[in-house]
């Protein structure tokens, strides 16, 4: 595995270029701001290899962003930019830290019974209801999923009904490779939901997942930790590096007991409402 402080160079890298095939991205100082559409949005973040970023480059960046009907945010490392936090605050943001890690060991875990994986194409007539899945537990604060997994990814069952309107980046990217989405379903309803979003970085393979989510009332049986367990082992198909955001340090738990390692803290600042 790669040293952490090259590793975390190489992550930066990764959410550097993650926007460039759907998203302009303007530099603002010393902070990089994709300029893109609502339905997908990405925060702005330092210029990997940049140097110092003040308040006036935060307001600016913010500016941008509300001008574009963007949410205003901003995410780093908190190994690096040490002053990045002083300048958000006093622009007005709230920040949250988020526990970074890497999957490094195969952990074999095991579901209940009858919990079954798919992978979501991207002319999935029920892709709208399982981003609506993700939305309402999401709404919810998560408690800690512990547990585990089995079954291997199939084709997604058409099961829902009354789905809204997808967005259609999210076909897109589904279409390119660029996100790799898979449910977990229980007597053939979905109950879980998560992503990977592989890229290349500078010839090596990475993927970060991105919204695991269960609903409300299955949770606490393994089923957030049972799905990124297997979109870790579907990414590895392709790439060499696997990693996630937690939303917390309960959670973080959860992941480093299913293969996972911490390897930093992903900063987010967002505004503060009301």
């Amino acid at each position: 595995m790669p040293t952490r402080p090259g590793l975390l160079d190489r992550i930066e890298r990764y959410f550097a270029q993650s926007p460039l095939p759907d998203t302009p991205v303007r530099t603002v100082g010393g902070l990089a701001v994709p300029v893109g559409t609502p339905e997908w949005p990405y925060p702005a973040r330092p210029v990997p290899g940049g140097g110092p970023v003040g308040q006036d480059d935060v307001e600016q960046a913010l500016a941008v962003q509300r001008t574009a009907d963007l949410p205003e945010a901003v995410e780093w490392f908190a190994q690096r930019n040490p002053g990045l936090g002083h300048a958000v605050r006093a622009a007005g943001l709230g920040v949250d830290e988020l526990p970074l890690l890497v999957a490094v060991d195969d952990v074999e875990v095991t579901l209940p019974e009858g919990v079954r994986f798919y992978l979501v194409g991207a002319d999935d007539p029920q892709l709208a209801t399982y981003q609506r899945l993700a939305q309402l537990a999401f709404a919810v604060p998560v408690g800690a999923a512990e547990g585990p997994v089995s079954s291997a990814p199939g084709a997604a069952p058409d099961r829902l009904v009354d789905p809204p309107q997808p967005t259609s980046v999210l076909r897109e990217r589904i279409a390119a490779g660029r996100t790799v989405m898979m449910i977990a379903v229980e007597d053939g309803t979905p109950v879980a939901v998560g992503s990977h979003q592989p890229q290349d970085v500078d010839g090596h393979g990475m993927s970060e997942i991105v919204g695991v989510a269960t609903l409300p009332r299955y949770r606490g049986r393994g089923l957030g930790a049972g799905l990124a367990s297997v979109l870790v082992e579907h990414a590895r198909e392709t790439v060499e590096t696997v990693f996630l955001a937690a939303g917390d340090d309960d959670v973080a738990r959860v992941y480093e007991r299913v293969g996972f390692a911490r390897i930093g803290t992903t900063l987010v600042a967002e505004r503060v409402s009301g």
